[in-house]
C-alpha cells in the first residue's frame, strides 16, 4: 500500500536525519504538545465542517488506506454490465429491463458483476437513469443535461471532503506555533532554574512547531490529496455510464457505446478495444450472438 510506504518514509527519513545529526529521540516523544496542537486543530475541524462533511472525511480515511476501489478489472465489468444490459433491451425492448431495475439486488443479470453492484452510489445513479429511459418521458438532450448537472454536484460534494482536511493541514503549522508559545510561557517560568532545565523545556517548546508544520505538510496534507484523488476517480466512474447511456439514446448500438465508455477512461486503466471487446464476449450469456 503506497500511503502506508509514505507515512514509513517519512517516519524514517526524519528520525533517521536527526539521530544521525546527534539528536536525543527521546526528547521528540512531547504528549502534551500533540494534545494541544491535534486537539486545536480538531477541535477547529469541528467547527468549520457541518456533520455531514464530517462524517463524509471519516468516511473517506479508511477508503484512502484501502487504495482505489477502482480497477482495470473493475472498469470492465461495469462496461460489460452495461453492454449485456442494453443489449437485452435492443432485443427483447426497454420493457424487459424493468423487473432489473425495480429489484437489482435479485436481478441475474446485475449479480454476475458484484464489482459494480458493490459501488452503492454508481448504482443508484445508473437505476435512476434507466429508470427515465424506460419511462420515455425525457428526451436524449434532457437526459443527458440532467445527468451532467447531477455529477457536477457530485463532485463538487465529494470534494469537500478534501477541501475540509486541506484547511486543517494549512493550520497545523499555526497550531505548531501555539504549542511552542505555551512551551517558552513555561520555559520562562523557570528562567532563574538552572541552564539545563531551562534548555530541555525550550527544546520542548521547540517541538511543537516541528511537529505541526510535520504533520502539515508530510501525513495531513497529502491525505486531503489522497481524498481528492478517491472523489475524482468515483466521478470519472460515474462519467463512463453517463457517456455510456448518451451513446446509447442517440441509437448507438452496445458495442458501440461502451466503446465511448472506453475513451473517457483514465489511460492507466483504459484497456485496448480488442481487449475490451474479448472480455465482453467472455462474459456474455450462451446463446448470445458475437458483438
Amino acid at each position: 500500500m503506497l500511503i502506508v510506504a509514505g507515512i514509513v518514509i517519512v517516519i524514517f527519513s526524519v528520525v533517521t536525519g536527526y539521530m544521525a545529526h546527534g539528536g536525543n529521540l527521546a526528547i521528540l516523544w512531547q504528549p502534551f504538545e500533540l494534545l494541544i496542537i491535534f486537539g486545536a486543530a480538531f477541535g477547529g475541524f469541528l467547527i468549520a465542517n457541518p456533520s455531514k462533511i464530517v462524517k463524509q472525511v471519516f468516511a473517506f480515511i479508511p477508503l484512502v488506506f484501502k487504495g482505489s476501489p477502482y480497477s482495470k478489472e473493475t472498469y470492465m465489468d461495469l462496461l460489460a454490465m452495461l453492454y449485456e444490459l442494453f443489449q437485452k433491451s435492443q432485443r427483447e425492448g426497454l420493457l424487459a429491463i424493468e423487473a432489473d431495475i425495480d429489484d437489482p439486488e435479485n436481478s441475474e443479470l446485475f449479480q454476475k458483476y458484484p464489482n459494480i453492484t458493490k459501488e452503492h452510489q454508481a448504482m443508484e445513479f445508473l437505476m435512476d437513469y434507466l429508470r427515465l429511459m424506460v419511462g420515455g418521458s425525457m428526451n436524449p438532450h434532457e437526459l443527458e443535461a440532467l445527468m451532467e448537472h447531477e455529477l457536477e454536484t457530485l463532485h463538487e460534494e465529494e470534494e469537500q471532503a478534501a477541501h475540509a482536511v486541506n484547511r486543517v493541514a494549512d493550520a497545523l503549522p499555526g497550531f505548531g506555533v501555539i504549542a511552542a508559545i505555551l512551551g517558552i510561557v513555561i520555559a520562562m517560568g523557570s528562567i532563574d532554574g538552572p541552564v539545563a532545565t531551562i534548555g530541555a523545556l525550550v527544546s520542548a517548546a521547540l517541538i511543537g512547531t516541528f511537529l505541526g508544520i510535520l504533520a502539515g505538510y508530510s501525513f495531513v496534507g497529502p491525505l486531503s490529496a489522497a481524498i481528492e484523488h478517491q472523489a475524482r476517480e468515483k466521478s470519472k466512474f460515474l462519467h463512463i455510464i453517463k457517456v455510456t447511456i448518451v451513446a446509447i439514446l442517440n441509437g448507438y448500438k452496445p458495442v458501440l457505446a461502451i466503446e465511448f465508455g472506453r475513451k473517457v477512461m483514465y489511460e492507466a486503466e483504459r484497456p485496448g478495444f480488442s481487449e475490451l471487446e474479448d472480455y465482453v464476449k467472455g462474459r456474455k450469456p450462451e446463446g448470445e450472438g458475437t458483438a
